[in-house]
Order: structure tokens, then sequence, then C-alpha cells
């Protein structure tokens, strides 16, 4: 069954819990709020007693589970769940105004959140990224910066309309690490994507917990230089584990160091290559890395 929602709803295992868990107390607060109500009316025939009973949970229940939505970081999800809802019950309701698992944030205090992606290759997780976001009205992935003139990544911002900077080695490691650049597009949070030059101690002083990272591994194992790409993979398969995963982590000035934020798990299988492990694994990569950084960002507007 958890497998099933998993599919149906397009969530990662995290944020299943956590619909769960807002369907339960929501269910259970609109129970008792109905039974107070009538409470009130000492109503004495059963029947009728019942009829008001479900016409008030009916009513109660959306209120109930938007409400507890909002704490828990679903209030995206429930948003659209109810307009489904209505809609199979023939009710017209506009649509959500609110997209892509968001909570609700007042945009007159919250301007959306600009991000920058850093990428080396093909980047398919930046593209991942891009259509996530791309009707949020709190987060705007703002800049794509590359550090290879031939990178899949740069095609994805032209057809994005995203604006791209090209950085060259000197001035990332001994000059200003672009923090001026990313200071004049007003980013506010960094994701790296399959981005292969170390970070220098600048950009992370500027960005203290504002950057992240995903690596194709369980952490802390198969980290550090080198250890990227199909070399990841080729060390799992070569140690004969039976599972790999993905690792999201904020970067500090060491390999794959930085304090652990989420990790999901994959079986290894007997006839497992590199390329097959790969796929697996990206997969992964695809379905929680988006999710990762709007809980993140989202999380940081509430509490700053």
């Amino acid at each position: 069954m958890f497998n099933k929602l998993l599919q149906k709803w397009k969530v990662s295992p995290l944020q299943l819990v956590l619909i769960l868990c807002t369907f339960a107390i929501g269910g259970s607060l609109t129970g008792l709020a109905a039974r107070k109500i009538i409470g009130w009316w000492e109503i004495e025939h059963q029947l009728l007693w019942i009829m008001i009973y479900l016409m008030l949970v009916t009513l109660l229940w959306p209120v109930a589970v938007m409400t507890v939505s909002v704490p828990f970081g679903q209030y995206g999800f429930f948003s659209r769940y109810l307009v489904k809802m209505a809609g199979r019950m023939g009710v017209h309701t506009p649509a959500p105004a609110i997209e892509n698992h968001e909570v609700p944030v007042n945009q007159s205090f919250h301007p959306p959140v600009s991000i920058a992606i850093f990428a080396s290759g093909a980047g398919s997780n930046a593209q991942k990224i891009i259509d996530h976001f791309r009707h949020s009205s709190i987060i705007n992935v703002a800049l794509i910066i590359c550090n290879k003139p031939t990178a899949g990544v740069l095609a994805i911002a032209q057809n994005e309309h995203i604006p791209a900077l090209l950085i060259e080695k000197e001035k990332f490691f001994r000059g200003n690490a672009y923090v001026d650049e990313l200071k004049e597009k007003h980013i506010q949070f960094i994701v790296l994507a399959g981005f292969l030059w170390k970070v220098p101690a600048l950009l992370i002083r500027s960005f203290h917990q504002r950057i992240i990272n995903i690596h194709p591994a369980l952490l802390p194992a198969y980290g550090g230089k080198g250890m990227y790409g199909q070399h990841v993979h080729e060390a799992v398969l070569a140690a004969g584990d039976k599972e790999s995963g993905i690792s999201i982590h904020y970067v500090d000035d060491l390999y794959d160091h930085g304090q652990l934020i989420f990790q999901a798990r994959c079986p290894v299988m007997k006839n497992d290559n590199p390329e097959s492990l790969a796929r697996r694994i990206h997969e992964l990569e695809h379905q929680h890395y988006p999710v990762v950084i709007e809980q993140l960002i989202v999380a940081g507007l509430q509490h700053p």
C-alpha cells in the first residue's frame, strides 16, 4: 500500500508520512469538533444526530486538514487534493494558487527565493529542479552556473530562458569566487547538481548553510576527491555492497563532508553494472532532490 501511494501521489517517502499524519490528525480533529458542535444542540433523535454529524464532518474536514497541513509543510498537496475531490463531485473550484507542494508564504513579506544551480554535466538534475519550480510562487531558479563550456546544462539554461554564467578556475579559487555576481543576481540559496569543482571557502562563508549538494552514494561511504559519477558506482559494485543510494548534505570545506540532510536507498542487484546502478540512482535523485530543496527553503522562510 505504501509503495502504491508513493507512485499514485508522486511524493517522497518522507512526504508520504507527513501526508498520512495530516490525514490522521485532521480526521481526528474533525470528529472532535463535530461532536462538540452537536453537543450544543442536545439532539435526542439518533437518525437526526447521525445526519447532522455527517454533514458537519463533510464541512469541517477540509478546513481541518488544510489547517494541519501548514505545520506539516503539505499545504500545496492538500490544496490540489481537495480541488480534485471537488471536481469528481461535480463542484467547480478555482485552481489553487500554490503549486508544487508549497507551504503558503505571505508574498508581501517574502518575495520568491532566488536559487542558483551549479552543474558541470548534462544537467538532468538541473532540469528536474527547474521543472519542479516552474510555476512556484516561492522559489525561482534564477541562475545556472557552469565550469564547462560544452556542458549540456548550458543548453538547458538557454532553452529555459534562465541566465547562465560560465566560470573560470582562477577567479573561482583565487578571486572573489563569483560572490559579487551571485549577489548582483540576488541569489539566496545554492544547489550543486553534478558540479565537480570543490567549493572555495569564500563562497561557503558567504552562503553559510545555504549551499547543498547531492552525492550518488550513502555517505560517508564512497565520498571524497575523485568520487563522482561512474567512479562511485564502480566502487560500490567492486565492494559487493547490497545497497546504494543518494545523500543530500550541506557543503563545507571538504569533499562530501558536510552535515547530512537526507538519504534514500535502493538495492544493488546481482546483475548490476555501473550503468544500470546509475540509472536507479538517478531515479532517486530526480524524485527527492527538488522536494528536499523546497522543504529546506520553506523551513527557512518560516523560521528565519
